[in-house]
């Protein structure tokens, strides 16, 4: 069933939201990018008004219900993401809700690497891949366009990320390259003992004692399972740490998304175990320790 408004509806409502988020401290930018979403209407579109005079604009929902989504994001601070239902990232724009993380522009990073990486080493390419809490499937998908010969394996313990993730595989066609199984970090993987060429986890990665001053959008809308990385934070990525050389094969990947500051002791940590070579330690393009890489011996 369609919807339609026109464009002058269309533009005075957007003066106006513009306006409130100005109020509330809010990026007006974020109007822009909502409509850019819910409608055809292109980012020059909206900075020459030219859509102004379009009589007919297809909108995904009544008009009334993406004017009351608007309103979640005022008033309960609700990330922009989960009121469009949708986030870019990569060359993707993935299906999210408060049942999964909002994937972050540093995290495609990790596939960046891995494109660069593969063109030195070409068994990179093959094998098995693992995506430990895929969450949303950014990663997992990521992993199927650059690797197009792997066979990729995506887990997330929620039930619900699964199903998001799983949609968001059949809506990019990569279904038929993407398994995903239900469980707590390698737990459904077990038959797959000593076969994996390459791990990559943006596990939960935050102190504990930190999520509370996140910021609202953050606390109040994310899913803590997928932010309470324990006491110090470390406690998924010193399992992950522990677990993954049963899994992988001779000279397979390591690589986990950890916050700022982590990055020297996760290292040590690697080293300590005995079973890893290689380890490496990424930035992202803020300069930030943000990434570490390690290859099972």
């Amino acid at each position: 069933m369609s919807f339609w408004v026109s464009g002058q509806q269309l533009a005075i409502w957007r003066t106006k939201a513009r306006q409130e988020a100005i109020a509330l401290t809010i990026s007006p930018d974020e109007v822009d990018w909502l409509l850019q979403m819910w409608t055809d209407v292109d980012k020059l579109s909206l900075r020459l008004g030219s859509f102004e005079s379009r009589s007919q604009i297809a909108i995904p929902k009544p008009w009334s219900v993406l004017n009351e989504l608007w309103q979640t994001r005022l008033e309960d601070k609700c990330p922009i993401q989960y009121v469009a239902g949708f986030s870019p990232w990569r060359n993707f724009v993935l299906k999210v809700s408060p049942a999964v993380l909002i994937p972050r522009p540093e995290t495609e990073l990790i596939i960046d690497w891995l494109y660069q990486e593969k063109e030195i080493n070409f068994k990179l390419g093959q094998g098995n891949w693992v995506d430990l809490g895929t969450g949303s499937g950014a990663i997992a998908l990521g992993l199927a366009r650059c690797f197009p010969q792997a066979r990729i394996f995506a887990v997330d313990t929620s039930l619900d990320a699964l199903a998001i993730a799983q949609e968001n595989a059949q809506n990019y066609g990569l279904s038929d390259r993407i398994e995903f199984f239900h469980g707590s970090w390698w737990t459904p993987l077990a038959r797959l003992q000593g076969q994996i060429q390459g791990m990559i986890s943006n596990p939960p990665y935050i102190p504990r004692s930190m999520i509370a001053g996140l910021q609202p959008e953050v606390v109040h809308h994310e899913p803590h399972l997928a932010l309470d990385g324990g006491e110090d934070g470390l406690v998924a990525v010193r399992h992950l740490i522990e677990t993954a050389p049963d899994y992988l094969v001779a000279g397979g990947l390591w690589l986990v998304e950890i916050m700022a500051g982590q990055a020297p002791l996760v290292a040590e940590l690697l080293e300590n175990q005995g079973q890893y070579q290689s380890i490496q330690i990424l930035k992202d393009l803020a300069d930030i320790e943000r990434f570490v890489v390690a290859y099972r011996i």
